[in-house]
């Protein structure tokens, strides 16, 4: 057997912007000193006059990208989450949202709020892929779509497991990877391949789960949401991020006004974020395989 290819999300980032600068002059990326974090380095290289290294000023950066994108360029802003999404908050908030500006927001790790605080800032669209092929597809469509758009990426190096020549990605359209009666659960990002290994186990225990991976959080796809609940009549969402405010928030939302049904939010209990290596991380919270089918096999019996 073949090993699974596994690439970071942020190596993806890089790689997808160096191939959109080929085709658009008007691509430009911001980076706050983190381009070999962020991978803009590799755009840096390739479009020197194109990448600009703001410093250690988010706030600063984010103005700059704000004027950028009202002179008609599509700026690439780049920096961790808790920087872009946290320290820059004010400035996304007023200098891009409020004027619903063309400006996109490439964040990689470290922050588990940032998806709730994007999610609030009305017409931010919040993506957040699974793998290598999704984050390259995602941010390509966000260039192409016309508005704020906030892109979260890891570090840690995921499988890949979309097909590139039959993938398709589609802003606010959930994916439907497996059918299933008994539960469905939704899940993000790196949590997604997370799940269809877990599934695997459910099966084992004569579980059917229907797997939907929901790469566009804001806006959400609604239909998807309500349809699988009613199908299934239980529902869990997984995600690398707060409980409060994220995918399972947006999922609860939903059905509490279309569909009301039974919910298990599966991400990090109201605590603060650790520094370790991520795959022990993951595993301490519950995040791996493991972890998510004892917890959807609890809920379903």
């Amino acid at each position: 057997m073949s090993e699974i290819k596994k690439i970071a999300t942020r190596d993806s980032y890089g790689n997808a912007l160096v191939e959109l600068g080929k085709e658009h002059d008007d691509l430009i990326v911001l980076d706050a000193d983190l381009a070999g974090a962020t991978k803009t380095g590799v755009f840096k290289k390739a479009f020197p006059e194109r990448h600009w290294d703001i410093g250690i000023a988010e706030a600063n950066m984010t103005g700059i990208a704000a004027g950028v994108a009202a002179c008609g360029k599509v700026p690439f802003i780049s920096s961790f989450a808790m920087f872009a999404a946290g320290r820059a908050y004010e400035q996304v908030r007023n200098a891009i949202g409020y004027s619903h500006l063309n400006v996109k927001i490439g964040a990689t790790h470290q922050c588990l709020e940032d998806i709730g605080l994007m999610r609030e800032i009305p017409g931010m669209v919040v993506i957040n892929p699974a793998d290598d092929v999704e984050a390259r597809a995602a941010v390509k469509a966000a260039y192409e779509h016309v508005g704020p758009v906030y892109l979260r990426f890891g570090r840690l190096a995921v499988p890949v497991f979309n097909d590139e020549a039959t993938y398709k990605f589609e802003i606010g359209k959930g994916i439907v990877l497996k059918e299933g009666t008994d539960v469905t659960i939704f899940a993000t990002g790196l949590c997604v391949n997370e799940t269809i290994e877990a599934e695997k186990m459910l099966a084992a225990d004569g579980i059917n789960a229907e797997i939907i991976n929901i790469h566009t959080i804001k806006p959400l796809d609604r239909e998807l949401v309500v349809k699988s609940a009613l199908k299934t009549g239980k529902v869990v969402t997984v995600e690398e991020h707060s409980v409060i405010g994220g995918l399972g928030s947006a999922v609860c939302d939903v059905l509490c006004e279309a569909a009301p049904t039974k919910v298990l939010k599966i991400g990090i209990n109201d605590v603060f974020g650790e520094s370790g290596p991520a795959l022990e991380l993951i595993k301490k919270y519950g995040l791996d395989a493991e972890g998510i089918y004892k917890k959807v096999k609890a809920f379903v019996k």
